[in-house]
């Protein structure tokens, strides 16, 4: 391979050489066909023939077998029953629909081709008419056309598959063990997407990877950080590596919009909704579910976005997103969707319902799964004489382990805690006169015997919640509650004193700036966000000494995000504002680190870390020797400082050097001029150096002031 000439040295040559750059169009040059002079394109990969599944094909093309034989004068009837079946489940091309006959007897085949627009209207044909009975003689096959033309390229004898030699590759989980122990982010902006060290103690993020036009709509960290998803318009792809990001897998599916991973990252969930060919029908929905690492399609789902759109909170065409809900943990044994009255939830092992039945629930509106044990919680509203009611479902026995009936509930909301220890409810309730509302919490405790709940309520009830947020792997949470534009923000615990089954109210920051709770991953650190309206107010908070250790603002933020240890935390102004787009990190006691501005600016994302492998025991063992392997770090902590000061004293004497540089040249070009100068006035000299006086001035600045109370006694007196 050459080597790639720089324009510094290109430059060099052309003036060796003679060559005005600046009358040469580049542009205009051109490489012979097929020559690169051994400079690979970045290009090349994205050039490279796609597989067949990415191939659109006949995708849209239909055959059906088994159909009647008949003679000509029959053929116009048939022809119109197979339309009439056909063209209710997709609009067929003009002429789309043909059927073969012998022209011998002037007979049809038993077969047709039938093309659709779309393939996805192919499909849903295929699954709704393949053993269609039109008769007790004739019941329909039906295949994909260029199914058949896979079949037909079969060859007659069986070749053993070529054995590619194997290349190793690069270790997916080596980032984890940069020695510095930093974390990578991923950023969009404009065309690029670039994935960057958090280069703190540097105060600059380091480069690892940059692509142009790496996704079409956005980019998806895994939940354990082992692969980076990019959506495209054939389907997903997944990237793995701590540098390199090669390719790890392709999954097929046209025009996907959201993509979502299972827990443990074993699955892969991919959407797509399509516009309908008649205007009175809504949106056909296709949903796949991938195994990761195979690529192989597990289960679809299709139909429309009427089936898809029960409970949650909505994604795209009213569809709620996920669609699927994953139970808790790295099993990925179960996952779940809510339809019309009742629970579907599934098991992976077969891919299928549990004891092949959805769970009944009457007018079921919201469910969610503990985040680390197969339980279900269902909100249920109130129906006629019938109460509102909050149950805990066990899977896969579907045996109820808790209810709470609920009487004149607005809205309710349900939040569990990242350990499963504790369930919230809140629950918005209408007052006697139906006017207006209040909100109180119910709050089960799930891992202590028979679940109890204890309810809780504000001092001022009538305060409008505006978020709540439980401590990570923790006891406590918080609220702000109140009136905008400066609510309150309230603390509590699980635990009373001595007491660990009681809650107890910690302290209320009155009148805050704040309307979004972002707590530290490790507990302990939260950040009271006044986000949109309140502009980017920032204010760091620590929950165990319930002391305030900054306050800040990034001006029109739209996004905070904690870094997976705890460390740092990023805030970004996206392009939802056409100014100040890029992102501020900081630590986690509120000083800001560095600064990067990025115009067109669309996502960060922190790379999410995986559970670590220390037990309990170890890691208590570690934050009691805190001191001893903290040692290690503080000494590179110095040499970092002192290579930062060693920087600024090198910049501090380059920018001297290059004002002394300045300083000299402008008085060498003084004096080559001073003769002109003199022929100008006639020979007068006015700039004579005894014309100037040089005063030298000395400036006074206080470094450091520092109190000193002597004691005074009075025997010295």
């Amino acid at each position: 391979m050459s080597n790639v000439v720089s324009m510094e040295e290109i430059r060099a040559i052309a003036d060796r050489l003679g060559v005005d750059l600046t009358q040469i169009d580049l542009d205009s040059i051109h490489l012979p066909p097929g020559e690169n002079f051994g400079i690979p394109s970045d290009d090349d990969d994205l050039m490279e023939e796609d597989p067949l599944e990415f191939d659109p094909g006949f995708g849209n093309i239909l055959v059906v077998d088994n159909l009647p034989v008949v003679p000509k004068e029959k053929f116009e009837k048939l022809e119109g029953v197979v339309r009439k079946i056909y063209s209710q489940l997709g609009v067929i091309k003009e002429g789309g629909l043909y059927m073969p006959v012998d022209p011998e007897t002037q007979k049809t085949l038993g077969y047709c081709f039938i093309e659709y627009n779309t393939p996805q209207e192919a499909d849903l044909s295929k699954e709704k008419t393949h053993g269609y009975k039109l008769d007790r003689s004739h019941i329909f096959a039906v295949n994909m056309f260029e199914d058949i033309e896979k079949f037909r390229k079969v060859p007659d004898e069986w070749a053993p598959p070529e054995i590619k030699p194997y290349v190793p590759g690069e270790m997916l989980l080596k980032w984890l063990t940069d020695e510095k122990a930093r974390d990578q982010y991923v950023i969009r902006s404009g065309n690029d997407t670039e994935v960057l060290w958090n280069d703190a103690r540097q105060l600059k993020p380091e480069l690892v990877y940059k692509r142009p036009f790496w996704t079409e709509s956005f980019v998806q960290w895994s939940p354990m950080g082992t692969y980076l998803a990019t959506v495209h318009r054939q389907g997903a792809a997944i990237w793995g590596g701590a540098t390199t990001f090669n390719r790890l897998m392709r999954y097929a599916h046209p025009q996907v919009k959201l993509i979502d991973f299972s827990p443990g990252e074993r699955y892969l969930v991919t959407y797509s909704s399509h516009e309908p060919s008649n205007p009175r029908d809504t949106h056909r929905v296709v949903l796949n579910i991938f195994d990761v690492r195979t690529g192989k399609v597990m289960r679809d789902f299709k139909g429309s976005a009427d089936e898809f759109a029960v409970g949650g909170t909505g994604g795209v065409t009213g569809v709620s997103w996920p669609v699927f809900r994953w139970s808790g943990g790295k099993e990925d044994k179960y996952f779940a969707r809510i339809g019309k009255n009742v629970i579907s939830v599934y098991e992976t092992e077969t891919f299928s319902l549990i004891d092949k039945k959805s769970i009944k629930v009457e007018n079921v509106m919201d469910f969610s799964w503990s985040p680390t044990d197969p339980i279900l919680s269902l909100f249920v509203p109130e129906c006629g004489n019938q109460p509102a009611r909050v149950s805990l479902v066990q899977i896969p026995s579907k045996e109820e382990l808790r209810q709470k009936n609920l009487f004149s509930v607005s809205d309710c909301k349900m939040y569990w805690q990242s350990n499963g220890d504790y369930l919230a409810v809140k629950v918005d309730r209408y007052t006697k006169t139906k006017k207006s509302t209040y909100t109180g919490f119910e709050l089960f405790r799930i891992k202590e015997r028979d679940i109890p709940i204890e309810v809780l309520e504000l001092d001022n009830k009538n305060d409008k919640i505006i978020a709540f947020a439980w401590e990570p792997k923790g006891h406590r949470f918080a609220v702000i509650h109140g009136d905008n534009p400066r609510p309150d923000v309230s603390f509590y615990s699980m635990r009373s004193g001595t007491n660990t089954g009681r809650v107890s109210k910690l302290t209320t920051l009155k009148g805050k700036q704040a309307n979004a709770l972002y707590w530290s991953p490790g507990g302990r650190f939260i950040i009271l966000a006044g986000m949109k309206g309140f502009n980017g107010q920032l204010e760091f908070f620590d929950v165990d000494e319930l002391d305030t250790m900054a306050s800040a603002e990034h001006f029109m933020a739209t996004d905070v995000e904690w870094d997976p240890t705890g460390r740092y935390v990023a805030t970004a102004v996206t392009s939802v504002h056409e100014m100040e787009n890029g992102f501020n990190v900081w630590s986690f006691n509120g000083k800001l680190l560095y600064r990067i501005l990025k115009d067109h600016f669309f996502q960060f994302l922190w790379r999410p870390r995986p559970p670590s492998f220390l037990s309990k025991e170890k890691e208590e063992e570690i934050a009691k020797n805190l001191k001893k392997y903290s040692k290690k770090y503080e000494a590179e902590d110095q040499d970092v400082s002192l290579q930062l000061s060693e920087q600024d004293r090198e910049k501090r004497k380059k920018l001297k050097e290059e004002w002394e540089a300045w300083l000299s040249e402008w008085k060498r070009l003084h004096e080559e001029e001073k003769a002109e100068r003199e022929k100008l006035r006639d020979g007068e000299a006015s700039d004579e150096e005894e014309e100037y006086e040089a005063k030298e001035v000395e400036v006074e600045e206080i470094i450091n002031v520092t109190e000193e109370v002597i004691p005074f006694e009075e025997s010295e007196q």
